[in-house]
């Protein structure tokens, strides 16, 4: 879309990736920088920085503690310019309830406590095959960027298929239904009950 690219991420292996990416589609000349670092700290940026802002696939789940990911949410909008439009998205809690029959996670039998506690207050932190984290709610989402930044919208990623992505893809296969259910979902997908039960939730908000 002609944006200048500044990309940031924790984990260098996934910025080599990134890297071969870039040169790959041939988009060097539009990636001024790379760079290693975590969304709590974005001191190396000034404030206003940046035209638009995106933290996608649920990076800010990864922050277990609550003060680092209101620390996180305030850097993004810190380095974003007035009314720049910023995009973050999450993993939603009540998906992770959902797809418990789906998956029948290996904690149910081994540490219930852990289970019940990581559907109920979203902590997790490790230990069952999946990396320590933290599950979303959307009113809490919206919590830590209102008052600084104004919520345009929220959408619930895979909307009213969340849980059934095997079933989808199988259907999927078959493109005679592609039309219909692509419709179905973006006419359901800000609904916000449908947010509240997507696997991945996204927010677009804009800075005040």
């Amino acid at each position: 879309m002609g944006y200048e690219v500044t990309l940031l991420d924790l984990t260098p292996k996934l910025l080599k990736i990134a890297e071969k990416q870039v040169r790959e589609t041939k988009v060097e000349s539009k990636v001024k920088n790379v760079i290693e670092g975590s969304i709590e700290d974005l001191s190396m940026f000034e404030d206003d920085s940046f035209d638009a802002v995106i933290c996608l696939g649920g990076a800010l789940n990864h922050l277990t503690l609550k003060k680092l990911r209101q620390k996180a949410a305030d850097e993004l909008i810190r380095v974003a310019k007035c009314n720049a439009p910023i995009f973050v998205s999450v993993i939603g809690r009540l998906a992770i309830l959902m797809n418990t029959i789906v998956y029948l996670w290996p904690e149910l039998k081994k540490a219930p406590h852990v289970w019940r506690k990581y559907v109920t207050t979203g902590d997790y932190f490790g230990g069952y095959g999946f990396t320590a984290c933290h599950f979303y709610i959307p009113m809490e989402f919206r919590a830590e960027f209102e008052g600084r930044a104004r919520i345009a919208e929220m959408i619930g990623l895979e909307g009213i298929f969340s849980t059934h992505s095997k079933e989808y893809n199988k259907v999927h296969k078959m493109r005679k239904y592609n039309d219909i259910l692509w419709n179905a979902h973006l006419r359901t997908c800000t609904y916000p009950s449908v947010v509240e039960i997507s696997e991945h939730f996204m927010m677009i908000c804009k800075k005040l």
